[in-house]
């Protein structure tokens, strides 16, 4: 005898397929960005959903997320692969995350209020600190370091009052992460990119708009300069 499901056992049904997925997409975007996962490996549903404890529709719904997002190409009738890296790639989305971050950062510096500032200044002392805790040259690797970078960076334009921009400025961030971890850390071995940070930080508590904007375009560009410099990429 067939079994009736349900209206309210297929919602549960549809809402634990969606967590499932949503638990697979951040794993295999973590292994995407810390490059785990190399750029253009074939992305093979069976070893995928052994590797990840996962069922075919979940892992079906992260790959096809992951793939709306530009971390993996979908192919067709070829199934899904890891996006490749590219210098033009890298490019542009250099270019593109300049753009949209110089409008995001120049209408929190105008519209930002003291909380405001008191998040970024909080955001750096946690960047800060977790740098001092490590060598110059490795401080970048630490997953914690990542986290408060990235922390700090969205921090400074979270008062653009444009919750589409930030997520879309939050978007290039990651797929930019991944060129940058891609490169040994020997690459960045003569940076001193707290001292950046803090020009920037400066720069944008004292309202210096057009000033802020330049420091975090040089910013961006010299990790762009130093990504492509390896001679990793095509």
């Amino acid at each position: 005898m067939t079994k009736v499901v349900t209206e309210p056992e297929a919602m549960e049904s549809a809402a634990r397929t969606s967590t499932q997925a949503s638990t697979v997409y951040d794993r295999l975007q973590d292994d995407i960005l810390t490059g785990q996962l190399k750029p253009g490996r074939k992305l093979r549903l069976k070893e995928l959903i052994e590797e990840y404890n996962t069922g075919n529709s979940p892992l079906r719904e992260a790959l096809n997320r992951l793939s709306a997002n530009g971390m993996v190409v979908r192919e067709e009738n070829r199934g899904f692969r890891v996006s490749p890296a590219k210098t033009e790639e890298l490019m542009e989305l250099t270019r593109t995350r300049c753009w949209l971050e110089e409008i995001a950062l120049r209408e929190s510096i105008a519209h930002g209020d003291v909380a405001w500032e008191e998040r970024i200044v909080l955001a750096f002392h946690w960047l800060n600190r977790e740098a001092q805790s490590k060598e110059d040259n490795v401080a970048h690797t630490s997953s914690e370091w990542e986290d408060h970078h990235a922390e700090f960076h969205q921090t400074l334009i979270s008062a653009c009052n444009s919750n589409i921009l930030i997520e879309f400025c939050a978007q290039l961030a990651k797929r930019t992460l991944r060129y940058r971890n891609l490169v040994e850390v020997v690459e960045y071995r003569d940076r001193h990119e707290m001292e950046e940070h803090r020009e920037l930080q400066q720069a944008v508590l004292d309202r210096n708009a057009d000033l802020a904007v330049e420091l975090l375009t040089k910013h961006y560009t010299v990790t762009s300069e130093i990504v492509l410099a390896s001679g990793r990429f095509d």
